[in-house]
């Protein structure tokens, strides 16, 4: 059973953009972070002023698509949570921007040796809210398939914890070289990656809650 009917198919075509926007704004977050630790910053300053018009676009999306629905009475059994939904995904994208946005006006020196670190923490943050995005168009075209697609949200947004634990780990324990301040703005940055995942997941939850409601 669907959510949404045909005499919704305008809207459906908005929740469609809006969702192509998050994919598209994560994108572009994970080449960004590349673009830095390769330290190409004129890559790195197109790819946050694509995020920025990015996530305009969703947040102007978003409030077209939550006046559509109250003005116009669409789902109104639904409505509240759906609204609630595309909140917490906004949030991930305006995440992603705000993390571009401290790196390019804080400039974190990142130890090119832990490159690999950061871009495996990159990878994973990001695959979690990416691996979000089909199980969210599910829940309004075929609900049940919802609970095991986000399996793989809760899985990457699991290892992205432990990434993010073991780069601090071996930022605080291992790297003599540098001094407390510059570690403890390198887990700063960290956090502001890691962030991402943590979003993801709180979608998720509320997007299993929304799926269990619909296909009992």
């Amino acid at each position: 059973m669907a959510v949404f009917t045909r005499t919704t198919k305008k809207l459906i075509l908005k929740i469609d953009e809006f969702f192509d926007n998050i994919e598209l704004g994560l994108l572009v977050f994970r080449e960004g972070i590349k673009s830095y630790l390769d330290k190409d910053m004129e890559s790195f300053a197109r790819h946050l002023q694509k995020v920025e018009t990015l996530e305009n676009n969703a947040d102007n999306l978003q409030r077209t698509i939550e006046n559509e629905m109250i003005t116009h009475s669409i789902l109104p059994q639904h409505r509240e949570e759906v609204i609630k939904l595309i909140d917490e995904l906004d949030e991930i994208i305006d995440s992603a921007k705000s993390s571009l946005n401290e790196i390019y006006i804080e400039m974190p020196d990142i130890p090119p040796i832990l490159n690999k670190d950061f871009i495996s923490l990159t990878e994973t943050s990001v695959n979690a809210a990416e691996e979000l995005i089909p199980a969210v168009r599910a829940y309004f075209k075929a609900p049940y398939t919802v609970r095991e697609k986000l399996l793989k949200v809760y899985y990457f947004e699991s290892e992205t914890d432990k990434i993010s634990m073991n780069t601090n780990r071996r930022i605080f324990q291992e790297m003599k070289e540098i001094d407390l301040a510059h570690k403890a703005h390198l887990r700063y940055i960290v956090h502001h990656i890691e962030n991402i995942s943590d979003e993801a997941q709180k979608a998720a939850d509320l997007l299993s809650a929304m799926a269990i409601k619909i296909v009992m």
